[in-house]
């Protein structure tokens, strides 16, 4: 079991813990013996709970008999590669056949919570009754049009408008691709001079992004702006600091996401955190684009932003949690992560510092549909804990649920750690019921 007790105080355990996965970067021996040698009896803060990311009861209490056996069968299906390759196409067609039950009751209800908001209620229900939060999230990748980006736009805020008063919907997220053209993204990142049509391009851009901040900070719902590829993060970036010393005006309303699989994104950190003095957000993740990352890089002839191993994406997420933590009085900090030792060098930081385990500054998230052990025990234990729960159309996210799908396949030992403890719990029940 997996835990911070009062007994560390007193004498030193060895954990049995299995083998840790993050985000697309896979997790070895190394990282084992690292988190059991520095992470078991960190000095341990009366009044924080014990947590246990074995206790599968607690994991999957809010799931029936009838979808664990589905969810299992659904990992399984992960593990044929030529399901991974024919399935988004299959599945487009299933939809278009009139078969969109299928789709809908099989990967969509693991991953998603419904078509619309309104459909995704039950999801958030069942979140909430174990003390877990939704963030409302958007997932149509549509076409490039200012239509398409306005009507997206008008969808982000209405998230915010959903969430506006409610506890268990503590955040909005949006993808800023979804709201501004890729390419007009990229020249600006790149520093590259806009053309008449362009500039006017922009400035409706920037109107757009900041009409869903000022959304978030008038109905004082905490935003989420999402990371995304490195040759267009930095206008990004540009955009959420804006926003951020325009609108975290006495707390941290617009959170900016910096993914540490990169290998410069703790010094930004670090640089943003020395240079300003307004209250900030983030979103701390190991990152979603490592392959696009690597092969951009090699085809293009330039070097890789990518870590140059796993120890080293590690290395910098611990640091740049502690430095989120050094400053906790200005900076609140979302931990996004599907890795336990990253779940637990965060709790027993806290511990540390004697920060409450409910601080409204502190969270963690995880996906809808992966990772239940760390999300359901987290809160089971009195953490701040949301679920990123993506919702619309089926054929719409279907782009969204194949890198689900390929996620959980590529990240070594990710299938078989969510289908270990599905299993784990069905057997639990039944030597129960016996």
């Amino acid at each position: 079991m997996i835990s911070i007790s009062s007994q560390c105080h007193h004498f030193g355990f060895i954990l049995n813990f299995c083998r840790i996965h993050c985000f697309n970067f896979e997790c070895d021996q190394t990282c084992i013996n690292r988190f059991s040698e520095s992470y078991i009896c960190g000095p341990y803060m009366a009044g924080h709970p014990e947590i246990s990311f074995d206790n599968t009861a607690n994991a999957f209490r809010h799931k029936s008999n009838a979808e664990l056996k589905k969810a299992a069968l659904l990992f399984k299906s992960f593990n044929f590669p030529i399901l991974l390759k024919v399935g988004p196409a299959l599945a487009k067609v299933a939809v278009f056949l009139g078969f969109k039950g299928l789709i809908k009751n099989t990967i969509f209800a693991q991953f998603c919570g419904g078509e619309t908001i309104e459909e995704s209620s039950v999801a958030i229900q069942l979140l909430t009754h174990s003390h877990v939060g939704t963030i409302l999230d958007y997932s149509v990748e549509g076409e490039e049009t200012e239509t398409v980006f306005k009507e997206t736009c008008a969808e982000i805020i209405k998230t915010i408008h959903t969430a506006a008063g409610k506890p268990n919907i503590p955040f909005s997220v949006f993808k800023t691709t979804g709201i501004i053209r890729f390419a007009l993204l990229e020249k600006v990142s790149n520093g590259i001079a806009l053309n008449a049509d362009e500039t006017k391009e922009w400035a409706g851009s920037r109107q757009r992004f900041e009409s869903i901040c000022k959304a978030a900070f008038d109905k004082d719902v905490r935003l989420f702006v999402d990371a995304e590829e490195s040759w267009i993060q930095n206008a990004i970036d540009q955009l959420a600091e804006e926003m951020m010393a325009k609108y975290n005006t006495h707390k941290a309303i617009v959170f900016n996401t910096i993914q540490m699989y990169r290998h410069d994104r703790l010094a930004y950190l670090q640089n943003i955190l020395q240079s300003t003095t307004t209250f900030l957000g983030f979103k701390i993740v190991r990152g979603a684009y490592m392959e696009k990352e690597r092969e951009r890089a090699a085809q293009m002839g330039y070097q890789s932003p990518i870590q140059p191993d796993k120890a080293s994406c590690d290395r910098d997420y611990d640091a740049a949690v502690d430095l989120c933590l050094q400053n906790i009085q200005r900076v609140a900090i979302c931990a996004g992560t599907h890795n336990e030792a990253s779940s637990m060098l965060l709790a027993n930081k806290m511990a540390e510092n004697n920060i409450q385990s409910n601080d409204e500054r502190i969270w963690f998230s995880q996906l809808l549909g992966m990772s239940d052990h760390i999300s359901f025990n987290l809160a089971h234990a009195g953490y701040n804990v949301a679920k990123y729960v993506p919702y619309g159309p089926v054929l719409a996210v279907i782009p969204y649920l194949t890198r689900r799908a390929r996620e959980n396949s590529s990240v070594a030992g990710q299938v078989g750690r969510e289908l270990r403890l599905i299993q784990q719990e069905m057997l639990r029940r039944k030597s129960k019921s016996v």
